[in-house]
């Protein structure tokens, strides 16, 4: 009974890139994604805040392998911030803590001031996060008005530009790399700026290699599954393109055997480090990674069911 169940659902492999919508949560979002596949393993690539719009990819089958890459992978997000008023949330779901006056401050004070966040910065987290304390959720005991205190992270903005203003309130999109909170970003930049700010509207526009990706809404997923599960998986990516950035190695269908047997192999012409997609032929095998001695040992098998 209990191996039944665990195989219950369509063994489909690949990559959805879902626009998550305003007030879902990644899980709830998940859940209904795996339903609509009829999909027999599905996971998320790190949660987005049910305050977040925008792109939340669901691995399916295979894919759930590859889910902790993206999860470490470099984030993209368009954000709306507002001057002169801080939260206890940091966005708009939280009561107003502080006001101040914002007048005086100009579209030059703020390209000014951006620069000083670029590369490797500190950040405190926020009481409202997913970050745990002795077992419990940092929001949960924001949420009792308990505060604790927090270790600063280092993080990298990569890129931060400035785009439409409208004061006081303007528009920022951040490269920045995982476990960025982009909360705390505009909250620093406003104290920076000595008037206080809060996020009024945040998107996530890119994870690692997809940016400039099409996403598919709930309502779109809706309609494809009304026609079928081809029409389904016609929207997923291949399992492999969430590792573009990495070098690919070809075995052959000798050297393909062994690997799946999970021992390491010398591969000709292989990177001499770091991680590769190894393939036979076109198919996508497995993740490598190459050892001290040159062979590369299998970390990941795919096994397309």
């Amino acid at each position: 009974m209990g191996r039944r169940g665990r195989n219950r659902g369509r063994a489909v492999n690949g990559i959805l890139l879902l626009d998550k919508p305003l007030g879902l949560s990644s899980n709830h979002a998940l859940q209904r994604v795996k339903r609509l596949f009829d999909a027999r393993k599905a996971g998320h690539t790190g949660s987005l805040d049910p305050l977040a719009d925008g792109m939340l990819p669901i691995c399916l089958g295979d894919a759930t392998k590859l889910s902790a890459f993206l999860l470490d992978a470099d984030k993209y997000y368009r954000f709306r911030v507002r001057l002169g008023e801080t939260t206890a949330t940091g966005d708009t779901e939280g009561d107003i803590l502080q006001r101040r006056p914002v007048d005086g401050i100009s579209a030059e004070q703020i390209r000014e001031v951006l620069p000083k966040f670029l590369g490797e910065i500190e950040q405190l987290p926020p009481m409202y996060s997913a970050l745990k304390h002795q077992g419990k959720r940092l929001y949960e005991l924001a949420r009792q008005g308990v505060e604790v205190e927090r270790e600063p992270r280092k993080v990298t903005i990569h890129a931060l530009e400035l785009g439409e203003i409208d004061l006081p309130e303007f528009e920022l999109s951040v490269h920045c790399s995982k476990g960025t909170y982009v909360r705390t970003l505009a909250e620093d930049i406003g104290e920076a700026l000595g008037c206080g700010a809060h996020v009024t509207a945040l998107r996530r526009i890119g994870v690692g290699p997809y940016t400039g990706y099409p996403m598919h809404t709930m309502e779109a997923l809706e309609a494809a599954a009304e026609q079928g599960s081809e029409a389904l998986d016609a929207l997923l990516l291949p399992i492999d393109t969430a590792l573009t950035d990495w070098p690919a190695v070809k075995v052959s269908a000798d050297m393909a055997f062994y690997l799946k047997q999970g021992q390491p192999l010398l591969v000709p012409k292989a990177p001499t480090e770091g991680w590769v997609r190894v393939y036979q032929g076109d198919d996508f095998l497995a993740v490598g990674q190459v050892q001290d001695d040159g062979r590369i040992a299998p970390k990941r098998l795919m096994t397309g069911g």
